[in-house]
């Protein structure tokens, strides 16, 4: 069956054709990157990028702020200033989940803006433990550019403000994934 047959008239493509597409993504010659890039936390202010959308009962009492889940929209930047180069959004959650410690389970979506990522996003997810130095989080997948993607981010806090509780971290990502242009 030629990959013509099998693609509609509104341009998308059958199941039959996905599953061919997706047989030859995962015979791909991979790419790697590096990416490395800052995202502007500001968890107060005038226009705060985190927000507590729940909470649990022993949350107030806690000082691992256990139980606690805030939703992101971050702005990602090129530098630590947030005045440079705007390269996109980090979205997601992160629920504070460790009773001991100050760690953090997320969910991170990385939607990139600009540049030969455009459009494209990294799914970061895992445990992160705020008191410690390079932190290592999972990248289990990806759209676009980094469909099949995998690797690992590691992030640290370049900077923190508590008066305007506004945090700046810098991440740098390892990731591989294929090269989609063989696979059409």
């Amino acid at each position: 069956m030629a990959m013509l047959d099998i693609i509609d008239l509104n341009g998308s493509q059958s199941p039959e054709a996905e599953e061919l597409r997706f047989i030859r993504l995962l015979q791909a010659k991979q790419t790697t990157a590096k990416l490395h890039f800052f995202i502007q936390d500001a968890l107060g202010g005038s226009s705060p990028t985190v927000w507590e959308v729940a909470r649990s009962s022993i949350t107030p009492d806690s000082t691992t702020s256990f139980g606690q889940v805030r939703v992101l929209d971050d702005l990602i930047t090129a530098e630590p200033d947030p005045d440079s180069q705007k390269m996109g959004r980090a979205q997601g959650m992160i629920t504070s989940s460790d009773l001991d410690k100050t760690a953090l389970t997320m969910n991170l979506n990385l939607y990139f803006t600009c540049g030969k990522y455009k459009g494209s996003t990294l799914c970061i997810v895992g445990r992160n433990p705020m008191d410690r130095k390079n932190r290592e989080l999972a990248v289990v997948g990806g759209t676009g550019v980094f469909r099949m993607a995998r690797g690992y981010a590691i992030s640290n806090t370049y900077s923190y403000d508590v008066d305007t509780n506004y945090g700046v971290l810098e991440y740098t990502v390892y990731v591989a994934y294929v090269d989609d242009e063989d696979c059409v």
